[in-house]
This record gives C-alpha cells, sequence and structure tokens, in this order.
C-alpha cells in the first residue's frame, strides 16, 4: 500500500484532524479510527497520543518519516506532528493499523 497517496485521498475524500492538540481531542472524545504520529514527534507528544489512543482503543501508526515529511505528505508547508483519521473517505488506510501491530 502506498501510504502517501492513501493519506492524500483520506484527506481528500474524507475528514482529518491535522496536530498534535487536536488529535488527542478528537481521540479523548471518541471521533478518531486511526492516529498516525511521525517517527521524530517529540516524546511527550507521542506518550500522549498513545496513552489516549490506547484508553479510547484506537490503532496509532508510527510513519517512519519525519514530521517535515509528514506534512509534505499532507500538502502543508508546515510539520505535521501527528494527524487523527476521521473518516477515511475513499482511502484504504484503516488498513495501516492492521498490518502494523
Amino acid at each position: 500500500m502506498d501510504f502517501a497517496r492513501e493519506l492524500r485521498t483520506a484527506i481528500r475524500t474524507g475528514r482529518v484532524v491535522l496536530g498534535s492538540k487536536s488529535t488527542v481531542k478528537v481521540t479523548v472524545n471518541g471521533g478518531a479510527k486511526l492516529v498516525i504520529v511521525a517517527a521524530n514527534a517529540p516524546e511527550h507528544v507521542r506518550q500522549d497520543i498513545e496513552y489516549y489512543a490506547k484508553l479510547a482503543k484506537v490503532p496509532v501508526y508510527v510513519y517512519p518519516g519525519t514530521s517535515w515529511d509528514l506534512g509534505a505528505i499532507c500538502q502543508k508547508p508546515f510539520m505535521v506532528a501527528a494527524l487523527a483519521v476521521l473518516d477515511p473517505g475513499e482511502s484504504s488506510i484503516l488498513d495501516l493499523a492492521k498490518g502494523q501491530k
């Protein structure tokens, strides 16, 4: 599966929330179906997201690239340390959760 293509499809056709604070918020409220964290995300951010995702039983995918790479995939001119997929739309990005466990 091409991660970049699936993520762009999810952003275009579904609902995705960018940013670590927003990701934690939607995860706590039960709206997230998948959480993606960049490999170089700050340790405290990563721990918070993983903790709340575990409580909400939401799978976490650790993107092997940097937050700059993740921002570029999302077609944003800034770093994206974390994002939450609320609705995958026409993408099959939720299959990532099954592949990494």
